[in-house]
């Protein structure tokens, strides 16, 4: 979590959603790295989890990332759930609940909707949440 709460940081920095995420393999080595890049890159799908995933379905030439664990700042939102759920990340930890837009057991719980045609990843929530929770409210406050 250490990783994506730097990445967090440095979207912040760049006046970003102060949000990180990683891809680790199934050693525990990191094979993808995001964060937010809605605004310098103009792209609404450059949420961290997407490129993230991207960067780690590169690295491992496969689009399935079987055996993965994703290591977010914050609760992941519809858009970002079903890049989980495409990509077949078997696990997901997460910071901070996003009570407005999550989709991991807050407002959603699509990730593990067993009616989907996809595997049900596990969801590990609150591992850093007071640094992430953090990030985002001093994020806000600076902007309010």
């Amino acid at each position: 979590m250490d990783r994506a709460l730097a990445l967090a940081r440095e979207a912040g920095e760049a006046g970003e959603i102060p949000v990180g995420a990683i891809v680790l393999d199934a050693e525990g080595r990191e094979i993808g790295s995001g964060r937010n890049d809605r605004e310098a890159g103009r792209d609404p799908t450059a949420h961290a989890e997407v490129l993230a995933i991207r960067a780690a379905a590169r690295e491992l030439g496969d689009r399935v990332l079987a055996g993965c664990t994703l290591v977010v700042t914050l609760e992941p939102c519809v858009m970002c759930a079903g890049a989980i759920l495409a990509a077949r990340v078997p696990r997901v930890v997460f910071g901070a609940w996003d009570e407005k837009a999550g989709a991991a057991g807050s407002v959603y719980d699509l990730l593990r909707d067993g009616r989907l045609p996809h595997p049900v990843p596990e969801v590990v929530a609150g591992v850093g949440a007071a640094d992430s929770a953090a990030l985002l409210r001093e994020f806000f406050a600076e902007r309010r």
